[in-house]
């Protein structure tokens, strides 16, 4: 399988439509309170990278950083496509964001996910690259549907 990772063309229909499967699935885990996807609106923020995985013509992942202030940026919508998760999606955009935050000198990244069983892959995802638990962030208050990671670049 060979993918690209490229800057999101927020005129891509095909975008649009992945980014709210996103969304849909996200709604029943948790209440809307403790929902902290950005929509395709937020996505396209000043203060929003958001890179999209493909293959050929096929949007198969997508994720983001975000600023939380100066040198700390938030992981944002990491999100593989169902019928290709397991196989490292998920873990090479991880990897292409990672590097992307060091080569600026973000010194800290931050993110916040459910803390549902749905999520547990996530929370796997996330511990091997080296994120630790952490205190809520940024405008988060403590949540029990929330788990938070940090990892110091």
């Amino acid at each position: 399988m060979t993918i690209q990772i490229a800057r999101a063309d927020f005129n891509d229909a095909r975008l649009a439509a992945f980014l709210q499967d996103h969304l849909d699935e996200l709604a029943p885990t948790a209440p809307a309170e403790s929902q902290h996807a950005l929509n395709l609106a937020e996505l396209r923020a000043a203060t929003v990278r958001l890179w999209v995985a493909r293959e050929g013509d096929d949007v198969i992942g997508t994720g983001a950083l975000a600023t939380l202030e100066p040198r700390h940026e938030e992981l944002k919508s990491m999100r593989t496509d169902p019928v290709r998760r397991g196989i490292g999606v998920a873990t090479r955009l991880l990897d292409h964001l990672l590097d992307d935050a060091r080569a600026r000198d973000i010194q800290r990244i931050s993110l916040e996910t459910g803390s549902m069983e749905f999520f547990a892959p996530a929370r796997a995802l996330y511990a091997k690259a080296g994120f630790v638990p952490c205190l809520p962030f940024g405008s988060y208050g403590l949540d029990h549907n929330s788990a938070y990671m940090t990892l110091r670049l």
